[in-house]
C-alpha cells in the first residue's frame, strides 16, 4: 500500500487521501480568492475610471444643440412674422391705390368702365397670391412648431434611454458585487 511520511508522521491509506484532498481543498481556496482579489481591483478600476465630467459635457452639448435649434426656430418664426408684417403693408398699399383709382374713375365713368375690368383681374391675381402666400405662412408655421414638438420629443426620448441606461447599469453592477460578496461569504475559508 501506498504511503508518505511528512515531520514524522507517517500517513497511509484513508488519512493520505484525507491530506491530499485538504492540500487541493486548501489550493482551490487560494486560487478563488486570488481570483475575487483579481476581478475586485478590475471593478474598482472600472469605477474610479468612470468620467463624471465626460458625461456632464456631453449633457451639456445635448443641450446647447436644443439650444441652438431653438434660436433657429426662433429665427424662422421671426422672418415669417416679417414675411407677414410685409404682406399686410404690401395689402394695405394695394388697398391705398385701389382707392385712390376708384376716386379718379369717379370722375370719368367712361375710364371707370375700361379700367375697371383691368384692376378686378389685377386685383384677383393679387388676392391669389397673398392667400396661397397666407397658405405657405401658415404651413411654414405648422412645419417649424411640429419640428419642435419632434425635437423636444426626441431630447425627452434620449435622456430617457440614457436614464435607463445607467440605472440598469448600475442595478448589473451591484448585482455583480453582490454576488462576488456572497462568494466571499460562502466560501468556507472565510471562517478562520
Amino acid at each position: 500500500m501506498a504511503e508518505f511520511e511528512f515531520a514524522g508522521t507517517t500517513f497511509r491509506g484513508g488519512k493520505m487521501f484525507a491530506v491530499l484532498t485538504a492540500l487541493s481543498t486548501l489550493g482551490g481556496g487560494a486560487w478563488a480568492a486570488f481570483e475575487f482579489y483579481a476581478d475586485y481591483m478590475d471593478m474598482k478600476e472600472i469605477v474610479q475610471n468612470i468620467d463624471v465630467d465626460a458625461i456632464a459635457a456631453e449633457n451639456e452639448k445635448v443641450i446647447l444643440t436644443m439650444d441652438n435649434q431653438m434660436i433657429r426656430i426662433e429665427e424662422a418664426i421671426e422672418y415669417t412674422r416679417d414675411i407677414k408684417s410685409d404682406l399686410r403693408a404690401d395689402v394695405m398699399e394695394m388697398e391705398q391705390l385701389v382707392e385712390r383709382l376708384e376716386d379718379k374713375t369717379d370722375a370719368s365713368e367712361d375710364r371707370v368702365k375700361e379700367s375697371q375690368s383691368a384692376i378686378e383681374t389685377h386685383l384677383e391675381t393679387i388676392r391669389d397670391e397673398m392667400n396661397q402666400l397666407r397658405k405657405d405662412v401658415t404651413e411654414s408655421i405648422r412645419e417649424v412648431e411640429a419640428l419642435m414638438r419632434e425635437s423636444e420629443k426626441d431630447v425627452r426620448n434620449t435622456m430617457r434611454e440614457t436614464e435607463d441606461r445607467i440605472d440598469a447599469d448600475m442595478r448589473q453592477l451591484d448585482t455583480d458585487i453582490n454576488e462576488k460578496l456572497q462568494e466571499a461569504l460562502d466560501n468556507p475559508l472565510n471562517d478562520q
